[in-house]
């Protein structure tokens, strides 16, 4: 009887210092939550800790896996449109959303107008957009300018593309967008950045409804310095799109 007590107490004595395991969902370690097919996540059984613990097109976010975000920024998204809830959307629905621009054909522009008298000498007022007519204005092929490791196209682009694209409609031949790219950053990553911004500049003459026909693209990278400096001006003036035709 002695014995049977002996052994009783130090199995007593063995179970307060190990503890009892914690109750689900609460865990200590992974071990304690793989029956569940979870992980122990700050002492508790979660979904997952990391991206590579959910199948593939999903990722972890406040521990729980969910479908990966088509964007995350707005420079993800093609052609000027905004990163909304993780899915590239218009850029725009309605004016109050464009600061002090106007809000046409679900892009920001600067150049909106309601008739031909709202439009500079030479333009005429098309889907609410002041566009160059045909034959009335000489065609201004000017580099569209791009912020520093960005692709996306600002306001100020936008409304020059919008005024270009009438012209590249009505000209004859192709036009070659050439993208460039600042000295800053490896070779490979520039030449990418190059072609984003020319592909970019299609993108968006294309939704003015430009034909692809009409446009090839390539990219040079910083290889082609429009200036040969090293500074913040020369810098900006090498992160471009040139027009060619």
């Amino acid at each position: 009887m002695r014995r049977v007590s002996l052994s009783l107490a130090a199995a007593v004595a063995m179970l307060a210092l190990t503890g009892c395991p914690p109750t689900y969902p609460k865990c200590s370690s992974d071990e304690s939550c793989k029956e569940h097919n979870e992980v122990c996540v700050q002492g508790q059984c979660q979904e997952c800790a990391a991206d590579t613990q959910c199948k593939g097109g999903f990722v972890c976010d406040q521990s729980k896996c969910v479908p990966k975000p088509e964007c995350t920024t707005d420079t993800s998204c093609p052609g000027g449109g905004k990163c909304k809830a993780g899915k590239c959307a218009a850029e725009c629905v309605q004016d109050s959303e464009c600061g002090q621009g106007k809000c046409r054909n679900n892009k920001c522009t600067t150049n909106a107008c309601t008739t031909k008298s709202d439009c500079p000498g030479g333009q005429e007022c098309e889907e609410g957009v002041c566009s160059t007519a045909s034959g009335k204005e000489k065609c201004s092929y000017d580099a569209i300018r791009f912020d520093f490791n960005d692709a996306s196209l600002s306001a100020e682009a936008r409304s020059q593309l919008t005024t270009l694209a009438e012209c590249i409609k009505s000209g004859k031949g192709k036009v070659r967008l050439e993208g460039h790219a600042d000295e800053r950053g490896t070779e490979e990553y520039n030449l990418q950045l190059s072609n984003r911004r020319a592909n970019s500049v299609k993108k968006y003459l294309a939704d003015l409804g430009v034909s692809n026909g009409k446009l090839d693209v390539v990219g040079y990278g910083a290889n082609r310095p429009a200036n040969s400096g090293h500074t913040e001006e020369a810098w900006s003036a090498n992160r471009r799109v040139e027009l060619k035709h």
